[in-house]
């Protein structure tokens, strides 16, 4: 599986909580959030756009960096 970065304006554990909870919706997904650097990191097999899409909904800023 893949692993995607994308980077995402998180300011406080709340943020980050909503990021959590908007990604553990979906099936077949892993993923780590690191506050301290604004980053996720999302495993799937999911396509990147319908992630960065999914990512959206929290209502933050989110940029796709690429898979690592």
């Amino acid at each position: 599986m893949p692993k995607h970065e994308f980077a995402v304006a998180m300011t406080c554990e709340g943020c980050s909580g909503a990021v959590s909870r908007i990604l553990s919706r979906l099936e077949d997904v892993k993923f780590e959030i690191d506050l301290p650097n604004q980053l996720v990191w999302i495993e799937s097999d999911k396509d990147a756009d319908i992630l960065l899409e999914t990512l959206k909904k929290c209502g933050k800023q989110v940029t796709y960096k690429g898979t690592k």
